[in-house]
């Protein structure tokens, strides 16, 4: 008699073990099926920036994505229910990265700054950026993406005012009209040289970087104040 609950002890051991390797096993799948799924999503956000460059927004489909990303129709709509929750996703995103690149580009100490390296420290980043991701200029202008107007309107309307505070910094007796009129026209000079910039590569696409910077260079120098002036 005394030997039977060792017994059961012993029965009870495999189930136990069991037990444990199965919540074991779960815990353990659990982050490997997270993992999937993300790098399921960067491959599908990777396919979508493809084909909005090379499409737009307006002419791109899901199921061009899916065939971008050499997957089925039925596994895109397993994480995105159609092309618009696609385009805010990775609009949002893109949008968070431009926010810190503006962050850097527009450092208070370069408004110190002679205004070409002025404008070197300023335009190569967000240059840069654009060139890097093709997709944020497909997505932000004339996409027509309800889910991404708002944010867009926002980044469009802080890049304005880190202009404004340059103009103002190198142009101090502007009055507040001309103040939004040459900041307006500076980014309209900009948006329209990176179409430019975008559409070519290598040394053309640098020569079109060196077009805009005296384009604007021999636009603002005239107003400048001259103790900016080196």
């Amino acid at each position: 008699m005394p030997e039977r609950p060792q017994a059961e002890n012993a029965a009870k051991a495999p189930k136990a073990a069991k037990k444990t390797g199965e919540k074991t096993a779960g815990k353990t799948a659990a982050p490997r099926r997270q993992a999937r799924g993300e790098r399921r999503i960067a491959q599908l956000l990777d396919a979508a920036a493809s084909v909005f460059c090379r499409t737009g927004y307006a002419a791109a489909s899901t199921n061009a994505i899916a065939r971008e990303a050499e997957v089925s129709p039925g596994t895109l709509y397993q994480f995105f229910p159609n092309k618009e929750a696609i385009a805010i996703h990775l609009g949002g995103e893109l949008l968070r990265r431009a926010r810190d690149m503006h962050g850097q580009a527009f450092l208070p100490e370069n408004l110190d700054k002679p205004l070409p390296e002025l404008l070197d420290a300023v335009l190569d980043p967000v240059i840069a950026f654009n060139c890097e991701n093709p997709a944020f200029w497909a997505l932000m202008h004339g996409s027509g993406i309800p889910g991404i107007t708002q944010e867009r309107e926002e980044l469009h309307s802080g890049l304005l005012t880190r202009v404004q505070d340059i103009v103002r910094t190198f142009c101090p007796d502007s009055s507040p009209e001309e103040l939004t009129r040459v900041s307006g026209m500076i980014l309209g000079i900009f948006k329209a040289a990176l179409d430019l910039i975008l559409a070519s590569e290598g040394a053309e696409r640098a020569a079109y970087v060196t077009e805009l910077k005296t384009v604007l260079l021999r636009y603002v120098e005239p107003m400048v104040a001259t103790p900016h002036l080196h």
